[in-house]
Formats: structure tokens, C-alpha cells, sequence
């Protein structure tokens, strides 16, 4: 297990919410972003973080949760732009050690990159296993 950390994680739904289960039952201590109160229903009743609700890309929002302090910032939002503008402020203007985000658009990786943010893409995850599918599916009628 990593040492204990300090994470934000941005958005709560379901990868946010189970990213701040996961990390708070594994001891890390979270604070979880969302626009939406009911987003945070998707926390389990062990999760021992923080929610702030509210607007990421707002300073005041990132300051409450003293994102300065954060070693880890998780952005998860379903949007590529708020992942992007959010991650760029977590990593230039609070200097964030490692900022990850979560990408749609493939396209758009570069601009992240740009900023020394690491990007996850769930279109390119999906197509890499479906990929896998179709071969494994090939190999298994030639047995």
C-alpha cells in the first residue's frame, strides 16, 4: 500500500465516487468536488473524506479544499474541457505534484499533456479491450 496521501478528486459520480471509496478505505484522506449534492449519495457510508460542493473550476472551491496541500489530483468530471481547465489550474497555479485526469476526446490528450498532466482515456481503454476481444474470440476457434 502507498503511503497515506492527500487527494481531491474531482466529480462524484461513478468514477469519482469510486475512486473516493477505494483510496479512503485504503487510508488515503480525500476530499471529493461536485457540483451536485446528490452525486454524493454514491459515497458509501465508510467513506471518511470530505465533500465540498460546488464549482471546481472556481478558485474559492479549490482553495476551500486546500488544494495546495493536495499531493494528488484526480479529475474525473464528465466533461473534457472542466477536466482540462481544472487540471491545468491544479498543476500551474497550486503546483500539484501529479495531476491526472480522465479524457474523452483523444484529440485533446496533447493539450493536456502540454501541461504535464496525466490523462486517462475510457474511449481508448474500451477500444483496447475490445480489440483484445476480437482476437481472443479469433485464437479461441482455432484451438
Amino acid at each position: 500500500m502507498l503511503k497515506s496521501r492527500y487527494i481531491i478528486i474531482i466529480g462524484c459520480g461513478r468514477l469519482g465516487s469510486y475512486l473516493a471509496n477505494r483510496l479512503s478505505r485504503d487510508g488515503h484522506s480525500v476530499v471529493v468536488i461536485d457540483q451536485k449534492e446528490t452525486a454524493f449519495l454514491n459515497l458509501t457510508a465508510d467513506f471518511s473524506g470530505f465533500r465540498i460542493q460546488g464549482n471546481a473550476v472556481e478558485l474559492a472551491v479549490l482553495k476551500e479544499a486546500r488544494i495546495e496541500d493536495a499531493d494528488c489530483v484526480l479529475v474525473t468530471a464528465t466533461d473534457d474541457n472542466v477536466n482540462l481547465m481544472v487540471g491545468q489550474m491544479a498543476k500551474e497555479v497550486f503546483n500539484v505534484p501529479q495531476v491526472i485526469a480522465r479524457v474523452y476526446d483523444l484529440k485533446r490528450e496533447r493539450a493536456y499533456q502540454e501541461f504535464g498532466i496525466r490523462t486517462i482515456s475510457p474511449t481508448e481503454l474500451a477500444a483496447f479491450a475490445f480489440l483484445g476481444a476480437i482476437v481472443d474470440t479469433d485464437n479461441q476457434g482455432k484451438r
